[in-house]
């Protein structure tokens, strides 16, 4: 659904009041009755009613009656509640043009009231995987189907938690600014997206410099797990920025090496692809530094990792063992799925 921001400005705050009680319904049902709305947003004379007609006339909340008469908040209402929120705090004053689509999330630009530039990101958790359900409708057959905006709030506290942890240790990535609800809000990267990049000045340098990002993660304790030329910013002066965090991973978890292998392996095969690096196998099986490699692959068992060291800041900035269990828990199954459509 598109945002269409316009529509802010002739919402009134009963229509907030009563967009926010349907929000709050949600905590503990997918459809929330209409007598429940009502209850929480406590206007008189019936007035919720009119509200609600005009909030379904603005898609920013849907109808239900096919059990009973109840609501449920849009992605679009889910916006505009996260977009009140942070101009309210000063954020930003103004949304400007959307300046990209990923699989889960659209980014626009936003501006403050002194003028400067930031890029906001709307988390859309679900979006791909309901698309998928069309082809493979037993998708959600054995289990309760899941609350999107809950999980795309958790996507978007994780990265913001991740941003800010990085960017105090001083890794190339946005400068975290605010979160609210799915939405987060950072520094507008001057680049563009690595993939779109046909030529560079400086190809091995780029390469070893994207490879060591990947083994300093690993250092701190963190597999990235979406490590690839979509996720990697480079400017005129061949400056890299990592981008997207909401999938990252301790080096305790589980399934880590393979984690790391893979943001590896993208590596590799995208700079032999587009710009014809070849890479050669040590037969002693390690470099002049004395680190194992395979056809210059860093190897995730030689590296010293301090598991846990980024995860207790992460923990203190509000994201929760508990939070972090449910999103990979999404994360899991929406593999399984990939690997079921294919």
């Amino acid at each position: 659904m598109k945002l269409d921001v316009d529509a802010l400005r002739y919402l009134s705050k009963e229509d907030f009041r009563v967009l926010t009680a349907v929000e709050m319904g949600m905590r503990n049902h997918e459809i929330v009755p209409a007598e429940l709305v009502e209850r929480i947003a406590g206007l008189k004379h019936g007035g919720t009613y009119k509200v609600l007609r005009n909030l379904l006339k603005h898609r920013l909340v849907h109808h239900d009656s096919s059990k009973y008469d109840g609501y449920r908040l849009t992605y679009l209402g889910y916006d505009f509640l996260a977009i009140k929120a942070l101009v309210n705090r000063g954020v930003f004053s103004s949304v400007g043009r959307q300046i990209g689509v990923g699989k889960e999330s659209d980014i626009f630009e936003v501006a403050t009231e002194d003028g400067t530039i930031l890029a906001m990101k709307l988390h859309r958790l679900g979006r791909v995987s309901f698309r998928a359900v069309k082809s493979k409708r037993d998708y959600l057959l054995h289990r309760r189907s899941y609350n999107w905006l809950y999980l795309s709030r958790l996507a978007a506290l994780k990265e913001f938690a991740f941003m800010k942890a990085l960017g105090e240790h001083e890794f190339p990535v946005p400068r975290a600014v605010d979160c609210n609800r799915h939405c987060v809000v950072m520094s507008l990267v001057q680049g563009y997206p690595l993939v779109q990049v046909k030529q560079l000045q400086n190809p091995d340098e780029v390469f070893e410099r994207i490879i060591g990002l990947i083994v300093r993660l690993a250092e701190h304790g963190l597999i990235h797990c979406d490590f690839n030329e979509f996720n990697i910013m480079i400017d005129d002066e061949e400056k890299v920025t990592m981008i997207d965090f909401p999938q990252m991973v301790s080096v305790s978890h589980r399934n880590a090496q393979m984690y790391f292998d893979r943001d590896t392996d993208c590596i590799f095969k995208f700079f032999n692809k587009r710009f014809h690096l070849s890479f050669h196998h040590d037969k002693d099986g390690c470099d002049d530094s004395g680190s194992d490699l395979e056809d210059g692959r860093p190897s995730f068992w030689s590296i010293e990792k301090s598991a846990g060291f980024l995860d207790k800041e992460l923990a203190a900035s509000g994201f929760t063992r508990k939070e972090q269990d449910e999103i990979e828990k999404k994360v899991s199954e929406d593999n399984i799925l990939a690997i079921c459509i294919t």
